[in-house]
């Protein structure tokens, strides 16, 4: 397995060479829950060098020399640092710098917020992130199982420990992710609305659109549909043509901005364990009947009630119902 590294950044100065080569205060690698006290103390001595903190006011802040990225620069930051995008792990690294700041201006990024960016690569988008003040927790290596694997509740509860926020405050995902690991990130990213405010991914088009607004009896129309609004707000922002990445890959690109909510918010369900179940299991037999893929979770008769009951003929298919429906039929026919 490759290692997975953590690199904390500071909202301080960095070289104004391209790439950036800003020194992590502190590298973390993988570790089980059992070894968490290493973690704090790797931390906590990061901290008395200004890591998780941000830029005092009173110090000037310097930007970092705009120099917008190209086909080169690009191939020389990969092989300065011995790398080779894999096009098997979905590894396209961008080309213009200009898109890199939409991507933090979808996010609205100011000073002093603390943003996750899963991928770092080059340090192009890491880059923009720090000149705009911003304390940057960056995963490096990202592959399926690495990410899946990292605890990064526990890391984003390290970095923001000590720091003066208001309650309400939560930090930002901003990231370029590997288009075959989007759904692992979104799943694992979207139910952390108490630590998180936004999520804004650069995704492949067509996924971008199915996630963004999918659109009732289409073939596209899945259980992830129902998760991403569970559990937030999406929204579309705006085309990245496959021209501005290297290697470029055979499709286009958009980002999606996730606005999460917190638990307050979410849709009222007695378990949202037993809601997934039965969203997953009512979309096993896409073209079967409801009262037919739920009969396991009580006799269909009653589901057809209850379907009735929501507004919908007994021998509706899950293509048919949005969430708001779902919920409705979830909180009817599960047991207490």
């Amino acid at each position: 397995m490759h290692p997975l590294v953590l690199h904390s950044l500071p909202p301080a100065p960095i070289d104004s060479s391209f790439p950036p080569t800003p020194k992590p205060y502190s590298t973390l690698s993988p570790l089980p829950h059992n070894s968490f006290a290493t973690i704090i103390r790797e931390v906590k001595t990061a901290k008395l060098h200004g890591f998780a903190a941000s830029a005092s006011p009173s110090t000037p802040k310097t930007k970092t020399q705009k120099q917008d990225d190209d086909y080169h620069t690009t191939l020389k930051a990969l092989n300065s640092k011995g790398r080779f995008p894999r096009r098997s792990l979905g590894q396209h690294y961008m080309l213009n710098g200009s898109i890199n700041e939409q991507l933090v201006g979808a996010a609205d990024v100011k000073e002093g917020d603390v943003v996750l960016e899963i991928g770092p690569g080059t340090g192009s988008l890491t880059n923009v992130l720090v000149n705009v003040g911003a304390t940057v927790l960056a995963i490096e290596k990202v592959l399926q199982e690495d990410f899946t694997r990292c605890h990064i509740r526990s890391h984003m509860s390290l970095i923001m420990e000590g720091r003066s926020f208001v309650e309400s405050q939560r930090a930002k995902v901003v990231a370029n992710i590997p288009f075959n690991i989007s759904t692992d990130v979104v799943k694992q990213l979207l139910p952390m609305g108490d630590m998180f405010s936004e999520v804004v991914l650069l995704l492949q088009e067509e996924a971008a659109l199915r996630l963004v607004d999918p659109s009732l009896r289409s073939s596209e129309y899945r259980p992830i549909n129902i998760f991403v609004n569970f559990y937030s707000d999406p929204e579309y922002k705006f085309k990245v043509p496959r021209t501005n990445f290297f290697p470029q890959p055979k499709v286009d690109a958009a980002v999606v901005a996730f606005r999460l909510k917190q638990a307050l918010d979410y849709p009222r369900v007695s378990s949202t364990k037993s809601f997934f179940s039965m969203v997953n299991s009512a979309f096993n037999g896409k073209r079967k009947m409801l009262r037919k893929t739920l009969q396991h979770i009580c006799p269909p008769t009653e589901i057809e009630a209850a379907l009735s009951e929501v507004g919908f003929q007994t021998t509706s298919r899950p293509e048919e119902l949005a969430l708001e429906d779902f919920v409705k039929l979830h909180n009817l026919i599960s047991k207490p």
